[in-house]
């Protein structure tokens, strides 16, 4: 979704409708406003803020998750900084981390200050360690407490068999159990983490 969509007016209709889920990907690619200027971007970071705080006002338990390019042509170290500190800030569930790479015929790829490979490896590999710490603090806090998961494919592990699936908020759970349980929603209390899917057990009613 583009962030210029979600105003109050959007997100209002949005929240009345039962067939939503709570998990939105948002396109933001830079978090510093000089680079998305470069970007050709047509929205600012406030504006993108102000979009999430009205997605979990409405959605208390969203979560959201991202693009973000790093090493596009004149990302100073300074404008790699604002980009942390704003995905610090925004605290994405999980971010997709792309290096920028040259396309023949497009203006970034001749524009100046082309950036050195080993920087963008080293930028990609600090947003990757922000990505993975977000999402293990989101999903921890779901320890304990029951969700619905909609198991989509069974797994084997270490001789174990296993349905995986997804909450509505995007959260891979999986379940031990030899029943076939795809295309099934069944309410999970998580009990713990693998890594970071979330290990369930069945509701007893």
């Amino acid at each position: 979704m583009e962030p210029t969509l979600i105003t109050d007016e959007f997100v209002a209709r949005l929240s009345k409708l039962e067939k939503i889920c709570d998990h939105f990907h948002l396109s933001l690619q830079s978090g510093c406003d000089e680079t998305l200027k470069r970007m050709n971007r047509r929205y600012t970071t406030q504006e993108f803020e102000e979009g999430v705080k009205r997605l979990r006002k409405a959605y208390p338990n969203v979560a959201l998750t991202t693009d973000v390019i790093v090493g596009f042509p004149g990302e100073t170290d300074q404008e790699f900084e604002a980009t942390y500190e704003f995905l610090q800030k925004i605290r994405f569930y999980k971010m997709h981390i792309f290096k920028y790479s040259q396309r023949k015929g497009t203006k970034a790829a001749v524009m100046p200050n082309q950036i050195d490979g080993n920087v963008k490896e080293e930028r990609s590999r600090k947003l990757i360690e922000l990505s993975n710490k977000n999402e293990k603090e989101f999903n921890q806090n779901y320890i304990g407490k029951e969700v619905e998961v909609l198991f989509e494919e069974p797994h084997i592990e270490v001789g174990k068999k296993y349905m995986k699936g997804h909450t509505t908020n995007y959260m891979v759970v999986k379940l031990e159990t030899k029943e076939n349980l795809e295309n099934r929603i069944k309410n999970i209390e998580i009990i713990g983490m693998d890594g970071l899917e979330l290990i369930g057990d069945i509701v007893c009613f």
